[in-house]
């Protein structure tokens, strides 16, 4: 089942928006008992929803052929029960933003070619380059998605091994990807470990997904993670074949426990809830203020503003209200629409707000737009004085390993001092957590270029440095 409505993001682009957005989510699942996959990654895709509205699909295996299925919008409007009944024992599925152009069908994953079958999460930096090179070979591009490029280098490799390896040594960026080829699942994971990926394991299936969420909703227990320059292979047994392709150096995304992932979810061995709630304490130790009251701008922020609060002794309240059936209602061609967006999507509660001096806590700052409108909305319902908290350090370079963020140009913190962001927001403060109060939350090897320009790749050192230049 497909639906017809396209996304155009080159006109309703999320530079004009405060919404961060990532690529995608992904699984991939095998049945030791030969079961259909279907309704498992089925479920697993509504579990992943968050990390990409715009499109899905998943490809079974049934034995002798790849079945694709594939649509435009949410999980739940695309497939029907025709697509959940489809048989196959093995399968992976893909939820997908785009990044460039219209959300079109043939972009939408997993990408399927000749016995091979490929969900991609990340994003491949040298893509053009990959592309030019494969089309020297013969490989024709019916697409634009990262999985294209990968799915050629399996099949022109024709071993997995050999496959993997090329994959990792050529494609430049982040990918934690889940693929059907030589008739198995295979997993692996770029050295950096950028991109999450989790697995678990009960007595019929064997699960991979972008977050642990993915396993909770299949009541499959969490076993680990995959490591970074991991290759695996799901054995005909329900065993797993486990190698090393190249070292880990693990520089895992920030923004998955600022922000991206869903706080129910364990990535890289951290819960992401936990992770929250130290950054609101770091944050408070940091960045305190007299006020009355805390409020978080829903969701992300909340456990961060309830940490906040209590490491202050200050109330923390709901003052904030989310329209949850407004869509993508942040993505407006000018403006005016865009204020008209944010009074649709949020509405203060005054009884909260009015006459209170309020530490308003949110997960970061991109480009500002957003939350220059939800300052107003909050001094429109009777704030005396409104202190933003930023669980996030300042955004000041692109990202170029899956995060919608390409150039310097649309950062705010790029452009602005700090106490120039806090006038062009109209708050009485502003404090970001710092980057040292960050990796101490969170605890982890983390990549922070989109911070520092500490990117843990040479070549994308190197096109941040292309990119800067081309904008001056």
């Amino acid at each position: 089942m497909v639906t017809t409505t396209y996304f155009d993001q080159k006109r309703f682009s999320s530079w004009e928006t405060e919404e961060k957005r990532e690529e995608c989510g992904i699984v991939g699942i095998y049945s030791k008992k030969g079961t259909d996959v279907a309704p498992y990654l089925y479920r697993a895709l509504i579990a992943l929803q968050h990390r990409g509205q715009d499109a899905a699909g998943f490809a079974v295996f049934d034995g002798k052929k790849i079945e694709p299925h594939r649509g435009v919008g949410m999980v739940d409007q695309i497939f029907n029960h025709k697509d959940i009944d489809a048989k196959g024992y093995i399968g992976i599925g893909h939820t997908r933003y785009p990044t460039i152009g219209e959300c079109r069908l043939c972009d939408v994953q997993p990408t399927v070619f000749q016995g091979v079958a490929t969900a991609h999460n990340g994003h491949v930096a040298n893509y053009d380059e990959l592309k030019k090179q494969l089309e020297h070979v013969g490989y024709t591009f019916d697409s634009t998605v990262d999985s294209e490029p990968i799915a050629y280098m399996l099949h022109e490799n024709k071993e997995i091994d050999r496959g993997v390896t090329e994959v990792m040594k050529r494609a430049q960026g982040s990918f934690s990807d889940a693929a059907i080829f030589q008739n198995k699942l295979i997993i692996f994971r770029d050295p950096h470990a950028i991109r999450p990926l989790v697995w678990g394991e009960n007595e019929e299936l064997i699960c991979f997904a972008s977050e642990t969420v993915a396993l909770d909703i299949n009541n499959i227990p969490y076993k680990g993670v995959v490591k970074g320059g991991e290759r695996i292979i799901v054995q005909e047994n329900g065993t797993l074949d486990r190698k090393q392709i190249v070292p880990e150096q693990p520089r895992h995304c920030m923004f998955e426990y600022v922000y991206f992932a869903r706080p129910d979810s364990i990535l890289n061995e951290r819960g992401v809830y936990q992770a929250r709630r130290k950054l609101g304490e770091f944050l408070a130790k940091e960045a305190p203020v007299d006020a009355d009251v805390v409020v978080a701008v829903p969701d992300t922020s909340r456990p961060a503003a309830a940490s906040y609060a209590a490491t202050l002794g200050l109330p923390c309240e709901e003052g904030l209200i989310k329209n949850r059936y407004i869509g993508r209602t942040f993505i407006m061609p000018n403006q005016e629409k865009r204020v008209g967006a944010v009074k649709l999507k949020l509405n203060p509660l005054k009884d909260i707000i009015e006459g209170k001096r309020i530490v308003l806590v949110d997960d970061s700052i991109v480009r500002g737009t957003t939350l220059k409108e939800i300052v107003a909305l909050v001094r429109g319902a009777g704030a005396i004085e409104v202190h933003l908290r930023i669980t996030c350090p300042p955004v000041k370079a692109p990202c170029f390993y899956g995060v919608d963020m390409s150039t310097y140009g649309e950062l705010i913190a790029n452009k602005k001092t700090v106490d120039e962001i806090r006038k062009y927001l109209n708050a009485d403060s502003l404090h970001y957590i710092s980057i040292e109060g960050l990796k101490k939350a969170i605890n982890l090897p983390l990549c922070t270029g989109c911070l520092n320009e500490d990117y843990p790749t040479k070549y994308v050192k190197e096109l941040a440095a292309k990119t800067k230049n081309e904008e001056m």
